[in-house]
């Protein structure tokens, strides 16, 4: 037997339960949509995000200094970096960047622009400083360990 209470519950989360079914619309067919969740994403600022989501939106945003290639994962190809070399201890990494690339503004994107963008990242000291971290640098010494030189 519903009592009272029960029935003025029923009654008025009915409206709600009865829209929860699919959602649909007319598409184009030359059209493609893409639904994503992006309640994970905290933020779109790469030295800052680390989740799934605004990991795949930054990466389109934004040029990388390397990134996997498409054909093979396990390879990694230069994005803004033209080539690159390890020292033998694996601690020191030079990278030349590629000449004539350009920010969306028209300025150009130079080494010290690369620099900037790693320092600003261990300063900030959230999830993707990690991976930088591992090789010692911290927000006393990046200045140090991750410097610009080259043509200017």
């Amino acid at each position: 037997m519903l009592t009272r209470r029960a029935l003025a519950f029923f009654a008025t989360a009915t409206p709600f339960f009865s829209y929860a079914g699919e959602a649909s619309a007319d598409t184009p067919k030359d059209t493609i949509v893409v639904g994503k969740i992006i309640d994970e994403i905290i933020s779109l600022d790469p030295a800052e995000a680390f989740e799934v989501v605004s990991g795949e939106i930054t990466g389109n945003c934004y040029e990388r200094l390397v990134v996997p290639s498409v054909a093979n994962p396990s390879v990694i190809v230069g994005e803004i970096a033209e080539s690159w070399t390890v020292s033998p201890d694996g601690l020191t990494f030079t990278f030349t960047i590629k000449p004539n690339l350009k920010f969306a503004s028209g300025n150009p994107i130079t080494a010290e622009d690369v620099a900037f963008s790693l320092q600003r990242t261990i300063k900030l000291n959230k999830t993707p400083a990690f991976i930088i971290n591992q090789f010692g640098a911290t927000k006393d010494n990046v200045e140090q360990m991750v410097q610009a030189t080259g043509p200017r």
